[in-house]
């Protein structure tokens, strides 16, 4: 018997027992939309799966509960009755960093000209978490709440937990770094939010219940330099930036970098309550070269890691492949070719040329590097063309010839990749106002870097928005929102940008501090005309900040073929008081182009003019008919998966086809929908009706009421 009990402990004390099962498996972490009160279902969730550990629970922009567990026992809660969706990580991204492409830098402090700093105004930062480490940092940032690992600690990801992150560092630098470099608002307190896990990836539920503990931590503004390509307004994540934005707090959204092309914006940034925020780049001088004997100019192409070229006078040229000759004071020209740019600059910076030309060995111009850090080149390094080389060489050949540099002003403009609008559906304008989003020097994990994105240009209003609220603390939203957009300057002087480009223009903090004047609703949208000649009608809300009334006058738009304005010629707000002008717009659809139509109307003060962008649609406009097509295994399933479908009109078929994405032979048909309204619509295919395995061209075609359709590809993977 003595024998047979100590057998019976051993196998006891090696039979696995729940927990130590479960360490087999990798936790996981979800958050689950409920229905009825969060805080209940807690309570259920503690009491009947004291396995799964309830991380937290949300309840001011979102329903839901945050929770951790293994799968096999996560997988029970999706039968649960009051469980409406489960989320996982794999539905948002930061708006991807991108290199600085051109010379120069733009330090965000420069965007400050007031004497406030945002002192005691609390910053939210939702995005891959911060590096609160960095010294520039450290002074600021406050704490906050990582939504990816639900814990308190907000640090980028580290190689370690998968792919590294820097971006939420880079933005939090922007607003409010303060140390060697210095953010728009220097002394506003940081609270970060990591709601972006490895490579940048996350959900929509992820980055709202990060806005819940934000407003929870009683932040003053939150920034989202994030998004999707899913243009429409009614997101959730839309959804509930709106919400914040009622309760008080300001939310500032990057309106993607999917540009040039219009309708690129994506959630949240097409929420209605959002300040989404475009990319400009700064005025600049562009340096070319020319020869004045012959009236030659040529046109020049920085090298990445040489000096900037800034030559004031003209200068001799020399071969730069001449062994023996001397460079000194000299342009080098010389051709491409199979030695490395770096070692061809530098040997003619070793003999004392002041600048280098190298020349294409095919038509057409080429950009290059000389970038060394151990060993910099320290004079200028530019490319020309192939004819401007040869024609250069064969002077050279004949006598000695100079050089000039001529500077070409260039205007401030948007960014190439700063995502357009309108919105679909409800087309409203998008970006609504611009800032610096080109060559920004900021904070990084280790150091600082310089980086191009809209994700760069939106924390330069958040910053400002710490300036407006600690000069303004008794202002709204609405206030705020409306002095950002009122002062903003607009982009373009013989001809003005479209308003669905820039918005309203450039941000000018010191002016929007200090401005008389707020329009609260300065974006004009009339929406769709669809009859034969119907008018719609606009309240445009104005709001007098002086001590003294004001006379305001408008300049009718320029004459345009079946459209008549009716607006007041003239009217007077008096001091302090806020008063509502109604804007009718009379349109004769069939007298003008089908379309979006958009332009300006000038609005002018005792000593201001304002730039009021309208927009509006004749019958319908050339917007893509599904703005988004998402495709994945069903969480926490392993014999399903869901899809979703926006469509921005109403389709008598929907169909998803799958194409060999190489040869594009067709494979299978994925999905048929009859009679679609507009709107999202979601759904369910089991893993036997989805087919083989492997990387599909999904193509997605709308077939439209009128008999017309419209198709669209992306790429789906089935497992």
């Amino acid at each position: 018997m003595r024998i047979f009990g100590t057998f019976l402990l051993l196998l006891l004390l090696f039979i696995p027992y729940p927990q130590e099962l479960q360490a087999k498996e990798e936790m996981e972490s979800i958050i689950i939309e409920v229905e009825g009160d969060p805080e209940v279902h807690k309570e259920y969730l503690e009491t009947y799966h004291p396995f799964i550990e309830v991380i937290a629970v949300y309840s001011r922009l979102f329903n839901g509960i945050a929770l951790q567990g293994v799968p096999s026992n996560l997988q029970k809660i999706e039968a649960l009755p009051f469980v409406q969706s489960i989320h996982s990580v794999q539905q948002y991204k930061a708006l991807p960093n991108k290199q600085a492409e051109t010379e120069g830098q733009v330090i965000p402090s420069d965007l400050n000209t007031t004497s406030f700093t945002g002192k005691g105004i609390k910053v939210g930062v939702i995005d891959t978490g911060i590096d609160h480490n960095h010294p520039d940092l450290q002074k600021n940032y406050r704490g906050g709440y990582d939504l990816v690992d639900l814990d308190e600690d907000p640090m980028e990801t580290i190689p370690e937990q998968g792919v590294p992150t820097s971006h939420g560092t880079h933005v939090a630098g922007i607003i409010a770094a303060d140390g060697e470099l210095e953010g728009v608002a220097p002394d506003a307190e940081i609270y970060a939010y990591r709601a972006l896990g490895p490579g940048g990836a996350g959900t929509s539920i992820q980055v709202i219940a990060a806005m819940e503990k934000a407003i929870e931590d009683g932040v003053d503004v939150i920034n989202l330099s994030l998004g999707n390509d899913v243009n429409v307004p009614d997101f959730p994540t839309s959804v509930a930036v709106n919400r914040a934005a009622e309760l008080g707090v300001p939310v500032v959204i990057a309106n993607g970098n999917s540009g040039p092309e219009d309708w690129t914006v994506g959630a949240p940034a097409t929420a209605d309550k959002a300040l989404s925020i475009g990319a400009s780049t700064p005025s600049k001088k562009t340096p070319s070269l020319y020869e004045p004997m012959a009236g030659r100019t040529f046109q020049i192409t920085e090298m990445a890691g040489s000096a900037p070229w800034n030559l004031t006078k003209d200068y001799p040229i020399a071969d730069g492949t001449a062994e023996s000759a001397s460079m000194n004071g000299h342009i080098a020209v010389m051709k491409r070719g199979e030695i490395p740019f770096y070692e061809m600059a530098k040997r003619a910076e070793e003999k004392g040329a002041v600048a280098v030309v190298i020349y294409n060995k095919e038509k057409g111009n080429f950009q290059g590097s000389v970038q060394n850090e151990e060993n910099p080149i320290n004079i200028p390094v530019v490319s020309i063309a192939m004819e401007d080389g040869l024609w250069l060489k064969e002077q050279l050949a004949q006598k000695r010839i100079y050089l000039e540099t001529a500077y070409r002003n260039d205007e401030r403009t948007i960014a190439s990749f700063s995502s357009r609008g309108p919105v679909t559906i409800n087309w409203n304008i998008k970006p609504d106002i611009v800032a610096p989003g080109t060559n920004i020097l900021s904070t990084v994990p280790g150091g600082y870097q310089q980086l191009d994105g809209t994700s760069m240009a939106a924390p330069h209003v958040t910053g400002a928005i710490a300036l407006i609220k600690e000069a303004h603390p008794g202002w709204t939203t609405e206030q705020i929102f409306g002095a950002l957009k009122t002062t903003a300057h607009v982009i373009g002087k013989e001809k003005i940008l479209s308003p669905t480009i820039q918005g309203m223009g450039i941000v000018q903090p010191e002016k929007a501090i200090e401005s008389k004047t707020i329009i609260h609703n300065p974006q004009l949208n009339f929406g769709r005309i669809n009859g034969y000649r119907e008018t719609s009608k606009f309240a445009l809300t104005i709001e007098n900040m002086s001590e003294d009334a004001q006379t305001f006058t408008f300049d009718y738009p320029k004459q345009e073929n079946g459209v008549y304005w009716k607006l007041p010629m003239s009217f007077t707000i008096g001091a302090n008081q806020k008063k509502t002008i109604p804007i009718e717009l009379s349109i004769t659809t069939a007298r003008m182009e089908e379309g979006v139509h958009q332009g300006w109307i000038k609005l002018t003060s005792q000593d201001e003019q304002y730039n009021l962008p309208y927009i509006f649609v004749n019958q319908t406009a050339n917007q893509p008919k599904t703005a988004g097509f998402e495709f994945a295994v069903k969480t926490l399933s392993e014999e399903a998966y869901e899809y979703r479908i926006y469509l921005t009109e109403a389709a008598r078929r929907v169909e998803v086809d799958l194409y060999d994405p190489e040869s594009l032979v067709f494979r299978r048909k994925l999905i048929k929908m009859e009679n679609v309204i507009e709107g999202e619509h979601e759904g369910e295919i089991s893993k036997k009706d989805a087919g083989d395995t492997g990387y599909y061209l999904a193509v997605i075609t709308v077939f439209l009421e009128e008999g017309t359709y419209e198709s669209s590809p992306t790429i789906v993977y089935i497992e």
